[in-house]
């Protein structure tokens, strides 16, 4: 006898990072102010670090 394979119930990885997700996008828009600072503080941090980058890489080029 062939027995079926029944399909798991649960919920899958992608569908808890799905819902995490919805829910970061949720928190973003109905509460901005918070997330506003975060996110400036990151980009600036982001943005320093490739600039010193760029300041080094310029700075060790033979002048010539």
């Amino acid at each position: 006898m062939l027995r079926k394979i029944r399909k798991k119930r649960g919920q899958s990885t992608l569908e808890y990072i799905i819902l995490v997700a919805v829910l970061i996008a949720l928190f973003a828009v109905f509460l901005p102010g918070i997330f506003r600072s975060e996110v400036q503080e990151a980009m600036e941090y982001g943005t320093n670090g490739m600039l010193d980058m760029a300041n080094r890489l310029s700075e060790s080029r033979p002048k010539g």
